[in-house]
């Protein structure tokens, strides 16, 4: 018989609206947002700039105050102090005491979760292993790089070993490698049952370690889902490249192809459908030419939050 849980973060018509300006024109920052994430979830969430990602994040931190509706983070209000100590955050554009070493700042941050004096040592020691940055411990962070900087915010967010991590825009300033270890962190962290949800614009980041996504736009939810849900498998189109095709069996590949790229002697073709992928190689083996690659292409994070975005920005207009 299986059993129900309690999400850990749930929103019910959530809206947040604020004034600004000279006139203190009304903006609606949030409209009706209902959302579920239960226990043990990686969710992204997604929008463009002003979106209402972090307008969202600040309410379910006890940041900011909803205008209407109802948040509940870990079953509670996002203000009660219980949730606090078992929530872990790093914020879009964190502030560090760039003169205290990393491991001074975390063993703050440990001080301030209320870890015990003689568990902090090994905690700190633990967690900069975790984000990479352990041979740069007894340094001052004001000669950190952003990446690095960004490396110690999140392990102050992982400190306290908490249940629930919200991170807005967390890939921000790291290089692929440091995206590649990051995403290592939160896969590690579903393995440890804990749930995560964060904010990103790096979709190729989305699509490999997320269990599902939210898109929202203006303010509003226009997509929740899984991605092997909400992404169809069927193949789009396909990309060939040939090299040493030349004269008039170009300009007949080219008249087959929706799309043509030269470089060179080397030339890609993206065709729609796999018959027109039988006439290229007819053509290709009639000169001798050599065909490079084949590859068939689906939809992709990418295509499908451009869409999601440009319908909802269209409908609102």
């Amino acid at each position: 018989m299986s059993t129900v849980t309690n999400p850990v973060i749930e929103t019910v018509r959530l809206s947040k609206s604020y004034r600004t300006g000279f006139r203190m024109k009304r903006v609606q920052a949030l409209v009706d947002l209902n959302l579920r994430i239960d226990k043990g979830e990686i969710f992204g969430f997604l929008g463009p700039n002003g979106a209402g990602k972090t307008t969202t994040i600040k309410i379910l931190i006890g940041l900011a105050k909803p205008t209407r509706g109802v948040a509940t983070v870990l079953g509670r209000p996002p203000r009660d102090h219980r949730v606090k100590r078992r929530v872990g955050f790093l914020p879009e554009s964190p502030y560090f005491y760039e003169y205290l070493t990393a491991y001074e700042f975390l063993t703050l941050a440990a001080q301030l979760s209320g870890i015990g004096h003689k568990e902090i040592n090994q905690r700190v020691k633990q967690t900069l292993k975790l984000v990479r940055m352990e041979h740069a411990a007894h340094q001052q962070m004001r000669g950190f790089s952003r990446g690095m900087l960004q490396r110690i915010g999140v392990a102050q967010a992982l400190i306290h070993e908490p249940e629930l991590v919200i991170l807005d825009e967390p890939m921000g300033g790291l290089d692929p490698i440091g995206r590649r270890e990051f995403r290592d962190i939160i896969i590690s962290l579903r393995e440890q049952g804990k749930t995560v949800f964060f904010s990103t614009h790096i979709l190729a980041d989305v699509e490999m370690i997320c269990d599902r996504v939210g898109i929202i736009v203006a303010g509003r939810m226009v997509e929740v889902g899984r991605l092997n849900e909400i992404l169809h498998s069927e193949v789009e189109s396909i990309e060939i490249t040939i090299q040493g095709l030349g004269g008039k069996f170009r300009k007949a590949v080219e008249r087959i192809a929706q799309r043509c790229v030269e470089s060179g002697d080397i030339i890609m073709l993206t065709v729609a459908k796999e018959e027109d992928v039988d006439k290229v190689l007819m053509l290709v083996r009639e000169t001798g030419a050599r065909i490079k690659a084949i590859i068939p292409r689906t939809s992709t994070l990418e295509d499908f939050f451009m869409s999601r975005v440009r319908k909802a920005t269209a409908e609102r207009n």
